[in-house]
C-alpha cells in the first residue's frame, strides 16, 4: 500500500537494495585475502601493483552485472544455470573444485577473526577459532539474508578508515597515479608477478558470482531491478576496489620508510593504521579485519550452501527456517566445522590466506567459461543477452583467468 500513495517509496527500496553490492564487495574485497596481498604488494612494490586491482575490480563488475542480470532475467541463479546448460557431469566437477576452494578461503576468513580478536584481547587466535565458527553457524542458523546483508554492508563502512588513513598520509599522488599502468618491476619479478595473480585471485571469486546472484533470487529482484543491478554491481565492487587500492598506498608510505618490503605477520599489518590514526590505529584495523572477514565467513558458508543446493534440486534459503530446508543448512555447517579445524590446530591465517588466494586464482576458469554461454542463451536471458562489448569483456576474463591458471604453480613456487 505504501508503494501505491508514495511512488518514490519503491525507487528508495530499490536504492537501498545497493547493500547486496556492498556486502558482496565486503566479501570480495577487504578480507583476509585482500588485505594480506594488498599489504604485501605496497611493501615489496610501492604502487606498482596498483593496478591489478583495478584490472580485477573491472573484470569483476561486468561478471557481477551479468550474474545479476542472469537471475533477473531467468529467476535462476549461475548454479541452476550451470547445472541446467551443461549438464550434471560438469557442475559436479565445479562444485567439487568449489567446495575445496571455498573451505580453505573460508578458512582463511576464520582466521582472520580469530586474529583480530586475538589483536583485541591478547589471546591467541588458536583460543578463538571455535567461538568465531560457532557464531558464524549461529548466525547462518538464526539470522536471515536481509540481516546478513544489511548488518554487514552497514557494519563494514568502518573500513573507510583506511581510506581517511590514505588522506592523513598524504601521499604522492602522481606516483600513486603511475601505478595504475601496469610496468615491470625493477626487482624479483617471479615474486612480483605472484603477488599479482594473488590479488587478481583475491579480487575475482568464483563464490562472489553465485552469492550474488542467490542474493537477487533471494530480494526478488524483478525485471524492474535492472537499473538497479548495474549500480549495484558498479557502486559495490568500486567501494571495495578503493578500499584495497587505499591499503596498497597505505602500506608503500607505511613498511618501506621501516625497513619492512616482505611481510611475514599479520602483526606487522595490523600496525598499518598507525602512523595515520595513531595509537587507536590498531584497534581500528582490528575492528575492520573482524568485521570484514566475519562477512566474508558468512557468504562463502552461504555461496556454499546455495551452490550445492541449487545443484541438486533441494530447498534453499537462507529466510526460511533450518526445518525446512536441512540439507542446504547442514552444508554450511560442514563447511564451517571442516574450515575452523585448520585454524584451531595453530596453522598460521597468513600462510592459509596466501595459498588460498592463489588457489582461487587457478579455480577461475570454471567460474567465468560459463557467462560466456549463459549470457548468450536467449532460452534464459530472453533479449537481455551480452552484446559485443560484454562479450568481448568475457572473452578477455576468459583468456586472463586460463593465464593465472597455468602460472599460479610456477609462480608459488618459485615467487611465493
Amino acid at each position: 500500500m505504501q508503494n501505491d500513495l508514495d511512488p518514490n517509496g519503491d525507487a528508495m527500496k530499490k536504492l537501498l537494495e545497493v547493500s547486496l553490492g556492498v556486502v558482496t564487495s565486503v566479501g570480495g574485497f577487504l578480507e583476509t585475502g585482500s588485505i594480506a596481498t594488498s599489504a604485501q604488494a605496497g611493501a615489496a612494490y610501492g604502487f606498482s601493483l596498483i593496478w591489478a586491482v583495478i584490472l580485477g575490480t573491472g573484470c569483476l563488475i561486468f561478471l557481477v552485472e551479468m550474474s545479476g542480470r542472469f537471475a533477473i532475467a531467468s529467476h535462476h541463479t549461475i548454479a541452476d544455470g550451470i547445472r541446467d546448460r551443461f549438464g550434471s557431469n560438469f557442475f559436479i566437477l565445479v562444485i567439487v573444485v568449489m567446495s575445496i576452494v571455498s573451505i580453505m578461503v573460508l578458512a582463511a576468513e576464520i582466521g582472520g577473526v580469530a586474529l583480530a580478536l586475538q589483536f583485541l584481547t591478547g589471546w591467541s587466535f588458536q583460543w578463538w577459532a571455535l567461538p568465531v565458527a560457532f557464531a558464524t553457524w549461529l548466525l547462518l542458523w538464526r539470522g536471515t539474508f536481509g540481516t546478513i546483508e544489511k548488518g554487514v554492508s552497514a557494519l563494514g563502512l568502518i573500513a573507510l578508515s583506511f581510506v581517511v588513513a590514505m588522506f592523513v598520509m598524504g601521499p604522492p599522488w602522481k606516483e600513486v597515479a603511475k601505478g595504475a599502468l601496469p610496468t615491470l618491476p625493477d626487482k624479483d619479478a617471479s615474486h612480483y608477478a605472484f603477488i599479482a595473480v594473488s590479488i587478481l585471485g583475491a579480487t575475482i571469486s568464483n563464490y562472489l558470482f553465485f552469492f550474488y546472484s542467490a542474493g537477487a533470487i533471494e530480494e526478488k529482484w524483478d525485471k524492474s531491478y535492472f537499473g538497479i543491478n548495474k549500480i549495484t554491481a558498479t557502486f559495490g565492487m568500486a567501494f571495495g576496489g578503493a578500499l584495497s587500492v587505499a591499503i596498497i598506498v597505505l602500506a608503500a608510505m607505511v613498511y618501506p620508510a621501516r625497513g619492512i618490503e616482505n611481510i611475514e605477520s599479520y602483526e606487522q599489518i595490523a600496525m598499518i593504521l598507525t602512523p595515520a590514526l595513531g595509537t587507536w590505529g590498531i584497534y581500528i584495523f582490528s575492528l575492520s579485519l573482524l568485521i570484514t572477514c566475519f562477512g566474508a565467513a558468512l557468504e562463502l558458508s552461504l555461496a556454499q550452501a546455495y551452490i550445492t543446493a541449487q545443484g541438486f534440486g533441494w530447498n534453499w534459503s537462507e529466510d526460511a527456517k533450518p526445518k525446512t530446508n536441512p540439507a542446504f543448512s547442514l552444508v554450511y555447517t560442514v563447511a564451517i566445522v571442516i574450515a575452523v579445524i585448520p585454524i584451531a590446530a595453530g596453522l598460521d591465517p597468513l600462510q592459509v590466506t596466501i595459498f588460498s588466494m592463489a588457489i582461487t586464482a587457478m579455480s577461475l576458469p570454471l567460474g567465468v567459461i560459463p557467462f560466456l554461454f549463459l549470457m548468450n542463451d536467449e532460452t534464459f536471458v530472453g533479449d537481455h543477452t551480452n552484446g559485443w562489448i560484454g562479450n568481448v569483456v568475457v572473452l578477455f576474463i576468459i583468456g586472463l583467468a586460463f593465464t593465472l591458471a597455468i602460472v599460479t604453480v610456477p609462480l608459488q613456487i618459485w615467487g611465493g
